[in-house]
């Protein structure tokens, strides 16, 4: 057939290892004898992007294929969408696990993307897999649609408990910051504040990252330099990050205390980047990682659904709670690898690894935390908004004494599931790309608290 592509990076990641991948993409896609129509080079940029999809309109192509060499938002992939009524596929393609930065983050485009089509109820085709020998049965499966995301059945509301409607209680009336809005081609961060009002009492407040800033830079010098003395005492190498930027990052953990004593917030939902970096020239990562210890959820990317379900989450388990994004599923291995900058609180740190200090692998600004999480059961969950139905994604993992698998703060872990049927499950979902962790399985009260507020589950 003739088979338009259209390969999708962006200029944060490792291109010169993103150009490799998609050569031997592009290899694999020869091999299947089809028609290749469109740029056989990475499209950094939209005006190119919109451009090569005029050229595929041009030439009548008989089906799309999106190929997600690195992480993009979802943006770019809906305009696709919106314009081929023709068969959408897409291709993303692990990386190493290695210890290294996340060089492609291929799996969280494709979980944006796949979150994204599903909200727009758009049929597509999906695969997860290396570009090797191995593929060519993949690959064909997926160009003559047998691997169509298909929705899952929603599991049934579960009757709700005592200690359910305790926690729905307890989060009732609570106030969550929404700081700066999500970036574009989030909608996996989208929300309706009177939605989730109803749902949960929740408030929204909106405040700019201005306000943030503000109180940042207003916060006393001598509080400043207390925190960073408290800071070197938990973290190594706080003396190797630049001190101006370090300085700057320090300030927006008192700045954000300073809008939460103000505001009376139980929560932050925060627009990270890429302003924290490019206005204010440091990250938010750290000072999030040190309010989630200290019990008040800090979600990335102004995600308040991730805010509420860190709320829930933390209140369920008693403990600090990480929201992080998952970024690998390897079925042979039979793990996966959740993982955030380098947020992570620090009590879930691996008492076998120290905790270091480190910068944003795409920004080069401190301050992040470096180390992998501890081993032991974990709780995942996540209040979604997946294919336009209000449910409650829960899931049970055991994390593993595991290497570094990427800079920052990750961990490996395996779910009691296959991790094949889970990835399946997600993408088929088309779940957010953001789930809350938290030590301990604590699925009986949460099922509980679905019953509350009667939400469907799906258990992954």
């Amino acid at each position: 057939m003739k088979l338009g592509i259209l390969a999708l990076g962006r200029g944060t990641f490792d291109l010169d290892f993103a150009d490799q991948n998609l050569a031997a993409m592009l290899a694999a896609l020869d091999a299947q004898g089809h028609d290749l129509v469109g740029p056989r080079r990475l499209l950094l940029e939209e005006a190119e992007t919109r451009a090569a999809m005029d050229e595929l309109e041009a030439a009548a192509v008989d089906q799309v294929l999106i190929l997600q060499v690195t992480f993009t938002d979802a943006s770019l992939t809906c305009a696709i969408s919106k314009r081929f009524a023709q068969p959408l596929s897409i291709w993303a393609i692990p990386e190493p696990r290695i210890g290294g930065r996340l060089r492609l983050n291929s799996f969280c485009g494709l979980n944006l993307a796949s979150h994204a089509l599903g909200l727009q109820e758009r049929a597509f085709s999906w695969l997860y897999a290396a570009p090797d020998a191995a593929v060519q049965s993949q690959l064909t499966a997926l160009l003559t649609g047998e691997r169509l995301a298909k929705p899952i059945a929603l599991g049934a509301v579960p009757p709700a408990s005592d200690e359910g409607l305790a926690l729905a209680e307890a989060v009732k009336g609570q106030r969550i910051a929404r700081i700066g809005e999500h970036p574009a081609g989030f909608d996996t961060c989208a929300y309706d504040a009177t939605a989730l009002g109803d749902l949960a009492g929740v408030e929204v407040d909106a405040l700019e990252l201005d306000d943030m800033f503000d109180a940042a830079k207003a916060a006393p010098e001598a509080t400043c330099r207390s925190l960073r003395e408290v800071v070197a005492g938990q973290v190594q190498g706080l003396d190797e990050v630049n001190a101006e930027e370090l300085a700057r990052s320090l300030r927006l953990k008192l700045g954000l205390e300073a809008l939460r004593a103000k505001g009376k917030y139980d929560a932050f939902a925060i627009r990270c980047w890429p302003e924290t970096f490019t206005e204010y020239g440091g990250a938010v990562c750290g000072p999030a990682g040190m309010l989630g210890e200290a019990r008040v959820p800090c979600a990335c990317e102004a995600d308040v659904y991730g805010a509420l379900t860190q709320l829930f989450l933390s209140k369920a388990a008693d403990a600090p709670v990480f929201l992080t994004d998952l970024v690998d599923v390897d079925g042979p291995d039979d793990t996966a690898v959740v993982w955030h900058c380098g947020q992570a609180p620090l009590s879930m740190r691996d008492p076998e690894v120290a905790a270091e200090a480190t910068i944003h692998t795409n920004r080069k600004q401190p301050l992040l935390y470096q180390f992998t999480l501890r081993p032991g059961p974990v709780t995942l969950l996540r209040i979604s908004q997946a294919r336009n139905t209000p449910q409650m994604i829960l899931g049970l993992a055991d994390m593993q004494a595991r290497p570094m698998s990427f800079t920052g703060t990750s961990g490996v872990l395996r779910f009691r599931r296959p991790a094949d049927q889970v990835l399946s499950d997600i993408i088929d979902s088309g779940l957010e790309h953001h789930l809350a962790l938290a030590y301990g399985d604590h699925r009986a009260v949460l099922r509980g608290l679905a019953g509350a507020l009667n939400l469907p589950i799906v258990e992954l």
